[in-house]
C-alpha cells in the first residue's frame, strides 16, 4: 500500500519528531508532507532518514523560517492544498493542522494526536494574555482568527477515521473537543539510551526550552527561597535572560547543552524538577529511565508517567510555595533507582513501535474488508 505521513511542520527536533522517527522506523517507505520544513541536515538524518518533505506554499513566504506561526489564519487553506488521492493510507501527526488533510472514501486516515490545537482551546485565554492580544484591534482580530480556527478544527476532525492519543489525558481532551473516542498509545521514549545511575549527587536539575508555559521561572523562584539547595538549569529560549536575572547564587544555568551532557546531569541529579502541564512529557520519563525521581506538577500526562511516592512526588499547584513544599516532602522520602527505572519501561521506543504497527495493521485489515 502507498503511504503518506503528514506532520504539522518541521523546524526542531522535539517530542513530536521522536514520534515521526519511530513511524519511519516502522514504515520506511512513507512519503512526507508538512506545512514547512526547516530542519537541519543532522536533524533530517535523525528524524526522516534524510528524506525530503513536500511542503506547502507557506515554505516560500517571507519570514516563514523565523516565525511560521504568524501565518496561522491560512494554515487550513494551506493543508487542504495537498493532493493525497494516490495514497491508500494516510497517517497524520497532529497537534494543530495536519489532521485536516482532505481524503476520499477509499483511503484510511489515522491521526496520532498530540493534542487538539491548544491555542484555540485549552490555552486560548493564556495564549492571548501572554501575547498581549486580549484587547485592542489586534486582539479583536486574533480572537476572530482563533474563532475561525475552532470551527475549522471541529469540521476537519470528521476527516479522520481513527484517532490515537498520546495519553489518557489527551484522549479525554479529544473527546471533549471532537466527541471522538481515541486509542491510547504512549509515545516512544528511547529508554535504552538513558542509563541507570544509582549514585546521586547533591543537586536538583531541570531542563526545558525557556518559554512561559514551561514555568521555569517558578522553579527558579522556589529555589531562590531555598538557598541551601542547589539547582542546575539547562536549556535556552526567549525567556532565558529574564529568568537568569532573577536567580540567586545557588542556581546554575548551563544554557543549551548536548544530549550527552544532558544525560549526565539527569543521571547524577538528586531529582528532576518539572512544573509544566504537559500532554505527556517525554523529558520526565527520560529522567526516570536514569533512576532519577521527578518532582512534578500533578496534572496532565505527568499523572500517568510519575508514580507519587514511588518514582517521584506530585505537587498540586503551579506556584512557588507548592514547589517548595514538594521539595521538602521529597527529602523526607527514600527512592530506589532500580524501581524508578522499571516503572518507565512501558514507555520504551520498542513498545511504541510494536503497538502502533499492530494497531494500524488491524485497522487497515478491517478497512480493506469494507471496501
Amino acid at each position: 500500500m502507498k503511504k503518506a505521513l503528514v506532520h504539522d511542520w518541521y523546524y526542531t527536533n522535539g517530542g513530536a519528531e521522536k514520534v515521526i522517527q519511530s513511524f519511519n522506523d516502522i514504515w520506511p517507505d512513507f512519503e512526507h508532507y508538512a506545512l514547512v520544513d526547516f530542519l537541519s541536515v543532522k536533524d533530517r538524518a535523525n528524524i526522516l532518514n534524510g528524506q525530503k518533505v513536500k511542503t506547502s506554499f507557506i515554505q516560500e513566504l517571507p519570514t516563514a523560517k523565523s516565525n511560521h506561526r504568524k501565518f496561522l489564519q491560512i494554515f487550513p487553506y494551506a493543508i487542504e492544498q495537498f493532493n493525497l488521492e494516490e495514497y491508500e493510507f494516510i497517517l497524520s501527526s497532529s497537534s494543530s493542522i495536519a489532521k485536516g488533510v482532505i481524503t476520499h472514501h477509499d483511503q484510511l486516515h489515522i491521526c496520532y494526536c498530540h493534542s487538539p490545537m491548544r491555542y484555540s482551546w485549552d490555552l486560548y485565554h493564556q495564549y492571548l494574555n501572554e501575547a498581549g492580544l486580549n484587547r485592542g484591534f489586534k486582539g479583536m482580530y486574533a480572537k476572530y482568527v482563533l474563532h475561525k480556527m475552532r470551527n475549522w478544527d471541529i469540521i476537519s476532525s470528521n476527516r479522520v477515521d481513527h484517532f490515537v492519543a498520546n495519553s489518557e489525558f489527551i484522549a479525554r481532551r479529544i473527546f471533549k473537543v471532537y466527541r471522538r473516542k481515541a486509542k491510547v498509545i504512549y509515545p516512544p521514549v528511547d529508554t535504552e539510551s538513558f542509563k541507570l545511575e544509582r549514585n546521586k549527587e547533591d543537586f536538583y536539575f531541570t531542563a526545558s526550552r525557556m518559554v512561559p508555559y514551561k514555568k521555569i521561572d517558578l522553579i527558579v523562584k522556589a529555589f531562590n527561597e531555598m538557598p541551601d539547595k542547589k539547582l542546575v538549569v539547562a536549556g535556552k529560549g526567549p525567556d532565558f535572560e529574564k529568568i537568569k536575572k532573577i536567580a540567586k547564587d545557588n542556581i546554575e544555568f548551563l544554557g543549551f547543552v548536548s544530549d550527552e551532557i544532558l544525560k549526565r546531569y539527569m543521571q547524577s541529579a538528586k531529582a528532576f524538577v518539572f512544573a509544566a502541564e504537559e500532554d505527556f512529557g517525554i523529558v520526565p520519563v527520560e529522567a526516570q529511565a536514569c533512576g532519577t525521581p521527578v518532582i512534578g506538577f500533578g496534572k496532565g500526562g505527568l499523572l500517568e508517567t510519575v508514580k507519587h511516592g514511588i518514582s517521584g512526588v506530585h505537587f498540586g499547584r503551579q506556584s512557588v510555595n507548592s514547589i517548595k513544599e514538594a521539595v521538602i516532602y521529597f527529602e523526607s522520602l527514600n527512592f530506589e533507582p532500580e524501581v524508578i527505572r522499571e516503572s518507565v519501561e512501558k514507555f520504551s521506543k520498542k513498545r511504541f513501535e510494536l503497538e502502533m504497527k499492530n494497531y494500524v495493521e488491524l485497522e487497515y485489515s478491517k478497512f480493506k474488508k469494507l471496501k
